[in-house]
């Protein structure tokens, strides 16, 4: 057993808190339908959560993910009328839901490396019209998920560790050991939260970001805030904002590797010029960072930008896989940069209004991608307010509050 039933029955807890939590403007109610879609290796945790789900009453909808084998074979046969179906299960769930819990525990992380990523970007695209259905319903408040990973022998040998570290890293990550996870959880996002609102007063028009590696501006643009992640993670220790696009320039660096579409990527470095990445280079998996980045025209642009201060995360180590590395803590924190989709709760007036012209007008990003980089370095983050000062908000891997 990877966690003690103590540990399976707090993180089942945490999960259904968590996607509670994360719905905004509105509340769960009795028999509302909740989709539990896991990886098979995550049967365990679950089990603990559809029996939850079912003592609190919800209707759960229970979905086993495709495994990366067929995955692959997927991609490797389908042709393109394939690969753009949507099965009708899909189509069922369009704006029917109420709510998400996703498990992963992936037993390949590189099943898809010599697979075509024109193929997987065809795919994504097809699907872009799903998830734009739950976007506008969690937009209206009638929809929430949250998403969390099981510990793997394939996730623990990526990120160097015995499938007992990663376990034991995970636990404390995400307050599995504490009498009251839950209770931990909202502590920890009420301060969080109040970083947020501090941000988002101070009126900023601009960021300035800068490590050894980095030296990056990013536009805030009109009607931003920042935000947590209120329980769309777990972990999550991140506060965020979806820029204005088109006010991006200059180097981002990840220092961090990431796991993409079971394809492997190190040392990424995107230049950016009016908005949108003109140069990307990488110290592995190059060619498939540039295929992404074409995937559609917003695949190059920013979506969004976080900051990850050290007093929250307790992550301080490489974990192979993003959930958990865009959340790291460490000794510096760390920022990440999304290419890709922005998150139109990231709008400081009435999002219900925020539809596809508006998101046009104030440089909301739109994309079949989102894809987070991560970087760890040392580095400042000043903000430029608008009555032309320049405060210093990030800095020694915390936010200067």
């Amino acid at each position: 057993m990877i966690f003690t039933k103590k540990q399976i029955e707090n993180y089942a807890d945490v999960m259904i808190w968590a996607m509670e939590n994360a719905r905004r403007g509105g509340q769960f109610k009795k028999y509302d339908s909740v989709l539990l879609r896991y990886d098979a290796a995550a049967q365990e945790l679950a089990a603990a959560v559809y029996a939850k789900l079912l003592q609190k009453r919800y209707n759960p909808l229970v979905r086993v993910m495709l495994p990366e084998n067929m995955q692959r074979d997927f991609y490797a046969y389908a042709d393109n009328k394939q690969l753009q179906f949507l099965p009708p299960a899909e189509e069922q769930f369009q704006g029917a839901l109420n709510g998400l819990i996703a498990l992963r525990a992936p037993q390949d992380l590189t099943a898809l490396k010599n697979t075509d990523p024109a193929r997987i970007a065809r795919a994504a695209v097809a699907r872009k019209p799903v998830r734009e259905v739950l976007d506008r319903t969690e937009q209206a408040g009638q929809f929430a998920w949250t998403l969390a990973n099981y510990p793997t022998q394939e996730l623990a040998g990526q990120a160097g560790l015995t499938l007992k570290q990663y376990a034991a890293q995970m636990a404390k990550a995400c307050f599995l050991n504490e009498k009251d996870p839950v209770k931990k959880w909202k502590e920890v996002m009420a301060q969080i939260a109040d970083i947020g609102a501090w941000l988002s007063g101070l009126k900023i028009t601009r960021l300035q970001v800068r490590s050894a590696q980095m030296d990056l501006e990013i536009l805030l643009g009109e009607k931003r805030r920042f935000i947590s992640g209120g329980g769309n993670n777990i972990p999550s220790f991140e506060i965020f904002t979806s820029p204005d696009w088109r006010g991006t320039r200059g180097v981002y660096y990840a220092d961090l590797p990431s796991y993409r579409s079971g394809n492997y990527v190190r040392g990424a470095r995107l230049e950016f010029a009016r908005g949108r990445v003109v140069r990307a280079t990488a110290q592995e998996g190059q060619a498939f960072l540039r295929k992404m980045l074409g995937m559609d025209r917003g695949a190059a642009q920013v979506g969004e930008f976080s900051l990850t201060d050290r007093r929250f995360s307790k992550i301080d180590k490489f974990m192979a896989d993003t959930l958990f590395d865009e959340n790291f803590g460490g000794k510096h924190g760390n920022c990440h940069l999304a290419v890709g989709a922005s998150y139109a709760d990231t709008f400081s007036g009435d999002v219900r209004k925020l539809d596809k012209k508006a998101k046009q007008t104030l440089g909301f990003n739109e994309s079949a991608l989102h894809w987070d980089l991560v970087n760890t370095e040392d580095k400042t983050v000043h903000a430029v307010l608008s009555g032309g000062q320049t405060v210093l908000i990030y800095e020694k891997g915390r936010f200067t509050r």
